[in-house]
């Protein structure tokens, strides 16, 4: 075990996700999602879930995100424990320090590429000068530099893929969550979205939660996670 990995051994997780519960109601019946979920990422890892749809990939996203909660149990992210946070707590910490990248893009179709990608520093209030300046360096980055005035239907769907990797990150988060963000592109674009991706979480040390259907993608991960039928398992490297 390299040096790296005997610290992040010894260190606290950066989530810990703690007897996870959840379940929806399906008309009389009851559906499990998380049956006594129990998981722990460090700072720094790149995790890829894979799981058969309807196993609760996107659910753990959402509860990971603050956007929904469980039924019980814990999330801890880096020490705020964030089932037990008021709505708007929760949405001031994911605005702050999670990123989410989603398989349609969800860019706002009325905003620019410039505009779209300065968002969460308009919403953090953080849009000064020198961060809006470190924002374009990362727009350049993506290759979308000669792009800021366009609108999203303008873009291509790698490009508009690019910008909404570049918006999850511009307010530096401490985590990101993907869900898909190359399902529906084409093989090669995938490829490219997936290395940009790769980079950018090297040069940040992001910690990254990634859903996927992708064996290839799974491959460049620290860790592949399995759901099945409420509970997690791990791949064996």
């Amino acid at each position: 075990m390299d040096t790296v990995l005997k610290i992040m051994a010894l260190s606290a997780p950066f989530i810990a996700i703690r007897h996870l519960s959840k379940h929806y109601a399906e008309g009389d019946q009851q559906r499990t999602i998380f049956a006594d979920l129990t998981l722990d990422i460090h700072r720094g890892e790149f995790v890829a879930l894979l799981g058969q749809s309807g196993s609760g990939k996107s659910t753990l996203l959402n509860l990971l995100s603050g956007i929904d909660l469980p039924d019980s149990g814990q999330i801890q992210i880096a020490g705020r424990m964030l089932n037990t946070l008021h709505e708007i707590e929760r949405t001031r910490f994911r605005r702050r320090h999670i990123g989410f990248v989603f398989q349609f893009f969800n860019l706002i179709s009325t905003l620019t590429v410039e505009e779209n990608l300065l968002l969460p520093l308009e919403l953090n209030r953080r849009a000064t000068p020198e961060q809006r300046d470190l924002a374009l360096e990362l727009l350049d980055n993506v290759g979308l530099g000669n792009r800021r005035a366009s609108f999203p239907e303008r873009l291509s769907g790698g490009e508009q893929q690019r910008l909404a990797i570049a918006r999850a990150l511009v307010h530096g988060p401490w985590l990101l969550l993907a869900d898909e963000p190359t399902g529906n592109l084409d093989t090669d674009t995938g490829e490219r979205i997936l290395e940009l991706l790769l980079n950018l979480h090297r040069q940040a040390k992001t910690t990254i939660v990634m859903v996927t259907h992708s064996q290839e993608v799974a491959a460049r991960a620290d860790r592949i996670l399995i759901l099945d039928a409420g509970h997690i398992r791990e791949i064996a490297r």
